[in-house]
């Protein structure tokens, strides 16, 4: 792919958007373009259709999307699908209008079958039940991947999905209500610290299994769909390394340097039991994760300390 290429990155305010951002930035792509959402209304289908065809973008990265923990997922189940579908139906479509050369869906890995067999593999898509806290999103996800597998099946286009494990790192969202497992914990033993080491309680027993990927890994997944063809519409994203989130919050506690108590409140649910991806797939094309979870971690924690004044929600930018 030439670097003077243009690309446009939905959501390149955001965590993910940023990350693919600052890393296409560091390789010497010069010709990268990003909206805000009070520039452009993603949900707009005609506003992303004139600027689709006014831009004219060679490759587009969809990385905007309203995103959240379980608590924004079980109060706000309506605007999660439906602001999620339209976001991404408005960009998919727009692309296959303008001849858009490459398209990136970017998704989750909740995607999958609460209960599917673990590691999860690509296959597993739509054989069983959601996990139900986070049902709306996953719904909203998988037809994004469908779309931009039937586009690439009746018209041969080069659209691909790739779907990250839990990712944090820079610009990630701290807020406690609608932020995920990670950013929320690594807030609250913060300001537990600083609150004279008090207690941290946390929801659940502590006993599901997860899998984290930093974001800037993340990024290099995205550079290497756009430097290469890749030969299937669907694509796990991860570090293939799982911990549980007892010893999660037990390392985000050394991180921090917190020295209260933990206590778990398992009358709040767990979700989903366990979820490895099996990421196989693009590990053999050449794409692998690069840095270890506590590495990851402390380089967060210092970025949350460096903008702990300015952290605020992030949803469509």
């Amino acid at each position: 792919m030439n670097k003077e290429s243009k690309i446009y990155i939905a959501g390149h305010r955001g965590m993910v958007g940023s990350a693919v951002w600052r890393v296409l930035r560091n390789l010497g792509y010069t010709n990268l373009i990003g909206k805000t959402s009070s520039e452009l209304d993603l949900r707009n289908e005609l506003s992303v259709d004139e600027f689709i065809s006014m831009e004219k973008p060679a490759i587009i990265i969809d990385a905007a999307a309203r995103v959240g923990g379980i608590v924004a997922n079980n109060k706000f189940p309506y605007q999660f699908l439906i602001e999620n579908m339209r976001i991404q139906n408005n960009l998919i479509q727009s692309a296959h209008e303008n001849n858009v050369d490459k398209f990136i869906f970017l998704g989750s890995s909740c995607i999958y079958p609460k209960m599917a067999p673990q590691p999860l593999k690509e296959e597993y898509l739509l054989t069983d039940t959601l996990e139900p806290t986070n049902e709306s999103y996953a719904i909203a996800k998988i037809s994004g991947v469908k779309l931009c597998q039937a586009i690439r099946n009746q018209y041969g286009k080069d659209f691909v999905s790739l779907m990250p494990t839990n990712l944090y790192g820079s610009f990630d969202n701290f807020d406690y209500e609608t932020s995920h497992v990670l950013p929320a914990m690594l807030r609250k033993f913060h300001e537990a610290k600083i609150n004279n080491n008090a207690p941290v309680t946390l929801w659940g027993s502590g006993r599901p299994m997860r899998e984290f990927l930093l974001v800037d890994d993340m990024a290099k997944a995205v550079v290497f769909a756009i430097e290469n063809k890749l030969p299937e519409y669907l694509y796990n994203i991860g570090s293939s390394m799982e911990i549980s989130i007892k010893e999660l919050a037990e390392t985000i506690q050394k991180v921090v340097k917190h020295q209260g108590e933990i206590i778990w409140d398992d009358s709040k649910p767990d979700g989903t039991p366990r979820k490895l991806m099996d990421n196989s797939k693009m590990n053999n094309l050449g794409w692998k994760a690069e840095v270890d979870l506590t590495t990851g971690i402390k380089m967060t924690y210092d970025w949350f300390l460096e903008n702990i004044d300015k952290i605020r929600k992030v949803k469509l930018d």
